[in-house]
This record gives C-alpha cells, structure tokens and sequence, in this order.
C-alpha cells in the first residue's frame, strides 16, 4: 500500500532509528527517488521498501554537518528540544522555536 501522506513535515526535526544522527526535513519525496546505485549500496538485510515517503535531512552527528536522504521507516521524531546546528539551517529556515523550525521565504 502507498502512503500518499509524508508523517514528516518541513523544518520537523528528526532522528535516524539506527544510526546516531538528526537532522532537520528540507524535502519530502513521496516515494524513493534517489540512484539505483545509492539503494543498492545499503546492505540488503536493511534496505528500506521504495513505496514510501523519503526525506532529505540537512543532518548532523558528532563528526560533522551533511545532507541524508533516510526512508520514513527509519526515522522517528526528535522531542529533544535540540537544535540541529547544521551551517545550511539558516538559508532555508528561520529561527528554532517550538521544537522546529519555520520555513523561511525570502521574497525578491
């Protein structure tokens, strides 16, 4: 069955179920639309079904700042109240404030 609706908003902060990061959605592909060489680099055992949504993440760990692409099956909301202090945060969104961030709109 296909989800048409992403769980995950823009500007939601998230963390990875297995993996040690969080990152703040800056996307949201309704299904996978990545490379098929970047889907069939994940270990088979833990590849994640294609027929959902997939979230671009402007991500963090304790190394560095990146930008993740992780299945919704893999993530769970973050209610750490935490900012995600990614350098790109400030070019798409506006100040942290709730627990999220509000998308930020620059008319030219």
């Amino acid at each position: 069955m296909l989800r048409l609706r992403a769980k995950y908003h823009l500007g939601q902060v998230v963390r990875h179920k297995k993996h040690p990061f969080r990152g703040v959605v800056f996307d949201v592909d309704p299904q996978f639309s990545n490379t098929d060489e970047w889907y069939e680099a994940i270990p088979e055992d833990s590849r994640p079904r294609k027929e959902q949504p997939f979230y671009h993440l402007l991500a963090e760990n304790d190394q560095s700042y990146y930008v993740a692409y992780v299945s919704e099956q893999n993530l769970v909301a973050d209610y750490s109240g935490e900012p995600v202090d990614h350098p790109d945060i400030p070019d798409l969104f506006g100040p942290f404030q709730d627990g999220a961030y509000p998308l930020h709109f620059q008319l030219n």
